[in-house]
């Protein structure tokens, strides 16, 4: 039976496709290598366990880890190899050894530093002749060493020789984000607080919700009293991390240091307050006179609106310590609600220093977090 001419056609273009891909990957042109991989799908090799790698080794390349390793969760299935199939190469390596060889590369960018060793180990065991992985199986071992050898020193409180052991995995894989954030606390730990701050960098360049990092990079900032730089990042960090009782102190705290440091007035402010209820004009002008910034949630406790946001406010108040949270309700206050001309529900009010910045009536949660994100610099 003679094969379909199309058909032949169709297999030709996606040949053509792929030899252009390794010509390109071989010297590191990873943007072509993506359209040539988009071209070969396209062009009928859509089920092509391989090419979902190759696109996945482009992405890590690129520095999209999550992308990356979305690729490996979400793969399809390949086929069994046939013996004839298990010969197969893909760009010089057997096709089974170029998957794990792609895989270990991924790991390791996560700091899955044991599973990127099984992975090249396996590599290798599919085709030990081939010299990318032969190379990769010895740098993957290399740099797992070099980090488990680190982090006894780190333990050992040897920062200094933690930091040579960091470096000489960097030395090997300059591209692991793991060992800039380990290499980070290093310095952090020997008070070299800028060169913390650059490893961090570093490490979020190539990884940019590395939340460790970041962690880092806030503290760093905080010792080097840059405010402004530390409150960005543990705003970051508090939305990232809601529960986290340190990151909001941390915040608080950098915010008070930013407030002083313009010079505004900070006494009274103290970490983790609750919504405060307030019953009478005096207690409430009294409680928006204070120094900073206060939201005040005018409510009716049986309103249903009222009902739905305020557990919100709740935690808004974990959230921004630094801002005074009230509440009034104006059932019970009619005087309040008069004085501020209340009459729909649930209506915010923020103040400053006494002074009235903005009004917001029935608020969705995100607008109402933005305006409460906005005035707590």
């Amino acid at each position: 039976m003679q094969p379909d001419p199309s058909d032949m056609q169709r297999l030709q273009v996606v040949e053509k496709h792929i030899s252009k891909c390794g010509d390109v990957r071989r010297v590191g042109d990873w943007k072509s290598v993506l359209r040539e991989v988009d071209a070969a799908v396209a062009a009928g090799a859509d089920s092509s366990y391989q090419l979902f790698m190759c696109r996945a080794e482009a992405f890590l390349k690129f520095h999209q880890i999550d992308d990356a390793e979305s690729i490996l969760l979400h793969i399809p299935k390949s086929e069994p190899h046939t013996n004839s199939s298990s010969q197969a190469r893909f760009f010089g390596m057997l096709c089974e050894a170029y998957s794990y060889f792609v895989r270990a590369q991924i790991e390791m960018a996560l700091g899955r530093f044991e599973n990127a060793v099984t992975a090249a180990e396996k590599a290798s065991q599919n085709d030990s002749r081939n010299v990318e992985v032969a190379v990769l199986l010895n740098n993957v071992r290399m740099v797992a060493r070099a980090r488990v050898r680190g982090n006894d020193l780190f333990k050992s409180e040897r920062y200094t020789e933690a930091c040579l052991a960091y470096g000489e995995g960097l030395r090997l894989d300059p591209s692991n984000s793991v060992l800039y954030c380990n290499r980070a606390a290093c310095w952090f730990k020997l008070g070299q607080w800028e060169r913390s701050i650059e490893d961090s960098n570093q490490a979020l360049h190539i990884q940019p919700n590395y939340t460790k990092a970041l962690l880092r990079r806030a503290a760093s900032n905080s010792k080097l009293e840059r405010w402004e730089e530390a409150v960005k990042d543990y705003e970051i960090l508090r939305k990232e991390l809601p529960n986290d009782n340190e990151v909001a102190e941390s915040l608080f705290h950098a915010q008070v240091a930013l407030k002083k440091s313009r010079g505004e007035e900070v006494t009274n402010l103290k970490f983790g307050g609750e919504v405060e209820e307030v019953s009478g004009l005096e207690q409430f002008r009294a409680a928006i006179s204070l120094p900073g910034v206060s939201v005040v949630h005018f409510e009716v406790a049986s309103n249903s609106q009222c009902k739905q946001i305020s557990p919100f406010v709740n935690t808004l108040c974990g959230r921004y310590p630094s801002i005074n949270f009230l509440k009034v309700d104006i059932q019970q206050s009619p005087t309040v609600a008069t004085a501020e001309n209340v009459r729909i529900v649930p209506t915010f009010k923020i103040y400053k220093n006494g002074c009235r910045l903005k009004e917001i009536v029935c608020p969705s949660h995100d607008m109402l977090e933005h305006s409460v994100r906005h005035y707590s610099f």
